[in-house]
């Protein structure tokens, strides 16, 4: 097995999880619209949803108070959600193959890994657990251990910071406008694989230094494999 050190040169990856690791929009959608309907807003649309892909859940639900006039406190509308959310991920949590195939590869070299999440703790965890990811990838940043979520750096900052990771040496995966701008805000190099395909031309997927036009039906192990080599040689 190669060295890591000597392969990719101690660059460190951390991972956005919801959308780039797993498949968890659909999840987020359906808990989102469980909530909504809750509270008296039946009509809570997949277009709708799009809007906050790559959001955390705290300021999703606090632009919902105020977009839908909810009375009901944030910290309730989060926990309602959360526990819907949980309910889903528990049963049907489930890994990108092509991802999963790029972790292990990662952490079979002793490479450092990461995820920097906008999701709770507790969902990460659950979600980790249930994909069998967890032994691969413990240090874990919630955007609720930090003062400001995504497109704010802190997230992937404080990722680094665990890692006891330079910045500049970190690569970043997301799937998210707003985590493509926190990268670049961190000082990281970027892997972008939007999820969302309409929003690939967004501005700050210009930032990143690797975009995956074709999402998570163009992304490959072996080929970000590759270019974090070059990247490293680069260096």
């Amino acid at each position: 097995m190669l060295d890591a050190m000597s392969t990719l040169g101690g660059i460190s990856v951390i991972f956005d999880l919801d959308g780039t690791l797993v498949d968890s929009e659909p999840h987020y959608y359906e808990a989102g619209r469980l909530t909504l309907a809750e509270y008296g807003v039946p009509d809570f649309s997949w277009a709708d949803h799009e809007a906050y892909v790559g959001i955390s859940t705290q300021e999703t639900v606090t632009d919902w108070k105020r977009r839908y006039a909810l009375r009901a406190p944030v910290e309730e509308l989060l926990a309602v959600k959360n526990r819907h959310y949980l309910e889903l991920a528990r049963t049907s949590a489930r890994a990108y193959p092509r991802m999963q195939e790029f972790v292990e590869r990662l952490a079979g070299e002793g490479v450092p890994l990461a995820v920097a999440s906008g999701s709770s703790a507790e969902a990460i965890s659950t979600i980790l657990e249930r994909t069998g990811l967890a032994a691969q990838l413990r240090t874990v940043v919630s955007a609720d251990e930090v003062e400001r979520g995504k497109p704010a750096p802190d997230v992937f900052l404080e990722a680094a910071r665990r890692l006891g990771a330079d910045p500049a040496d970190c690569v970043v995966l997301e799937d998210a406008a707003p985590g493509a701008a926190a990268a670049h805000a961190a000082g990281m190099r970027c892997i972008a694989i939007p999820y969302v395909a309409a929003q690939a031309d967004a501005p700050e997927f210009t930032t990143a230094e690797l975009l995956v036009r074709g999402g998570q039906e163009e992304f490959t192990a072996r080929a970000a494999y590759d270019w974090l080599a070059r990247t490293a040689r680069a260096d």
